[in-house]
């Protein structure tokens, strides 16, 4: 193929991409006036879907950092029978259906789930409650994040490890002091993965949580919610949704590029410049 005909057909391959994935967004822009779209958002059943996502979304960030960067850690540092196995539990979570996810937490601790009963005696109802919404996100986003850290983890020099051990620092110690800061780059690109997920999530939380305003409804459930009744008003809280992902997103790349020199960590995205 002549070098023009091959760069002819780079360019229609890539224009079609990008207008694919371009023109969804756009198209979310011009739907509703701009200047409509604080009005809309001011309505009540967005402030309370607003407000859920919130709580919910800044409890689970909290367990999935600190519950799963030491997992990560121990995972990525250490050599164990059935560390396979556990990797492949950590990324089940990415591959399985939303639905599924919420089935299986309701059928681990639903009225009629394995630890129900035992939940239920302690005066512990958790579906169909804002900590299911909890729940729901944190197990559907924790991969993203777990497996990033592992990777993160994975890519410092274990002679720098070794040479803290040898000073006298302890394991703790090492972590905190050298794993941690060294790894921080790629841990923030897993958490940003991981909040968007999270953010993102609809089929596990309203198979297990249900989508009550003021309570379990985030965002996402919202949309849903007004779709029929509210066009308008669905529009405003996918630009709302637009608006947060590409400042999360915009926010990380300008971290890394101030890291850029020091960090070794692997990015989860491509450099803008």
């Amino acid at each position: 193929m002549p070098r023009g005909a091959f760069t002819a057909v780079l360019a229609l391959c890539a224009g079609i991409t990008i207008a694919f994935l371009a023109v969804p967004i756009v198209a979310l822009f011009t739907e509703v006036p701009l200047r409509d779209v604080p009005g809309l958002l001011k309505e009540p059943e967005v402030q309370d879907a607003l407000k859920v996502t919130i709580r919910t979304n800044a409890i689970a960030n909290a367990l999935i950092l600190v519950f799963g960067t030491p997992t990560a850690w121990l995972i990525a540092r250490r050599q164990f029978l059935g560390r396979a196995l556990l990797v492949t539990l950590v990324e089940l979570p990415l591959v399985l259906p939303p639905a599924v996810a919420g089935i299986g937490l309701l059928a681990a601790v639903g009225a009629g789930g394995l630890f129900g009963g035992q939940l239920r005696d302690a005066g512990i109802v958790l579906p169909f409650t804002e900590w299911a919404v909890v729940l729901a996100v944190t197990f559907v986003a924790s991969p993203f994040y777990i497996r990033q850290a592992i990777s993160s983890f994975e890519s410092v020099d274990p002679a720098l490890t070794d040479a803290a051990r040898t000073l006298g620092a302890g394991p703790g110690r090492t972590f905190w002091r050298v794993g941690l800061p060294l790894a921080a780059g790629g841990l923030l690109a897993g958490w940003v993965l991981a909040f968007a997920r999270g953010v993102g999530e609809f089929g596990a939380t309203i198979i297990f949580a249900g989508s009550v305003r003021g309570e379990t409804q985030t965002l996402t459930l919202g949309i849903y919610e007004v779709l029929d009744s509210g066009f308008d008003q669905a529009v405003a809280i996918g630009i709302l949704l637009v608006v947060l992902s590409a400042t999360v997103l915009l926010s990380y790349k300008l971290i890394l590029s101030w890291r850029t020199s020091t960090s070794t960590s692997p990015s989860a995205f491509a450099r803008t410049s």
